[in-house]
């Protein structure tokens, strides 16, 4: 009986330990609480625009839109150069020596963003946390309205390609595409889209959010992906229009899933069509459609 009982215990032990891993850097509102009480070295990033922001905000946090990452060009939303992003996060006050806990409106878009790019730059320590109000409120999270700001200091980043596609690793046929766009954006019948990348399944990004914008559990999202034959070996790039919401699904695939072979394509849809590549509809036609006139709005 006390072996049963024993074995018992290791297996809820073993389960809860799993559970733990795969959550990777995704952390709770008390896990964020411990951090913030006990941690000298931590700073916090609201990936939320300024308006809101301004309106509330965790206490000593400071505002770094995600669009202030990115360059002024013609293609929509590529991130700048590594130089250029180290002296943003330098001049906010964020080195790569930082815990750094990142967060947003509550629709992990821009938190995860954010996230990819300190993780492109090198940064080791970096969490996502979502913003739920209620469990904000049950951790005693810390609000305000007052902006916060930091002394400026050194962001050296020490640049991870594997986190990242470029277009002609794309063309290669080497990583299965996932468009995280809605199905009229990924068939070509939404006002600012023209269709996908040949080749490119469709998963929404929303498709891995619990009806609550949290992310789904490790068993749901092992299930989704696998109705595409995708699993841990299977190399992965996601885009979007502008690689925003694939972030989203670059989170998950490391945190939740546990699945390291996943790239983001920084230049996304907004690049493909801008370079005149041929895209897919719903029918699975290939058409050429040029940027230049097609690949506005949203992100």
């Amino acid at each position: 009986m006390r072996t049963i009982r024993n074995i018992f215990i290791v297996a809820i032990f073993t389960l809860f330990s799993a559970n733990i891993v795969a959550q990777g850097d995704i952390i709770s509102a008390t896990d964020f609480m411990k951090l913030y009480k006990t941690d000298k070295n931590l700073v916090i990033i609201d990936a939320s625009k300024a308006d809101n922001y301004n309106k509330i905000h965790i206490k000593n946090a400071i505002n770094l839109p995600h669009g202030d990452l990115y360059q002024i060009a013609e293609i929509d939303g590529l991130i700048e150069t590594p130089e250029k992003l180290a002296k943003i996060l330098s001049d906010h006050g964020v080195s790569q020596t930082n815990t750094i806990v990142v967060t947003d409106g509550g629709s992990q878009k821009y938190s995860s963003r954010i996230y990819w790019i300190l993780k492109y730059l090198g940064a080791p320590d970096v969490k996502v946390l979502h913003k739920d109000m209620m469990a904000f409120k049950k951790a005693r999270v810390p609000l305000t309205s007052v902006p916060a700001k930091r002394k400026p200091v050194s962001f050296a980043p020490s640049i991870d390609k594997s986190v990242i596609a470029d277009i002609n690793y794309v063309k290669s046929g080497k990583a299965k595409l996932i468009d995280a766009r809605t199905p009229e954006e990924h068939n070509g019948t939404a006002d600012n889209s023209d269709g996908h990348l040949p080749g490119a399944i469709n998963i929404n990004y929303k498709d891995f959010l619990d009806e609550h914008d949290a992310f789904k559990s490790k068993e749901e999202l092992e299930k989704l992906v696998g109705k595409y034959g995708i699993t841990a070996s299977t190399p992965v790039v996601a885009y979007c229009r502008t690689s925003v919401r694939a972030a989203v699904i670059y989170v998950a695939f490391k945190n939740i899933l546990g699945y390291d072979n996943i790239k983001v394509y920084d230049g996304a849809y907004a690049e493909w069509v801008w370079k005149d590549n041929p895209v897919n509809t719903k029918a699975n036609v290939s058409m050429h459609k040029s940027g230049k006139t097609g690949s506005g709005g949203g992100c």
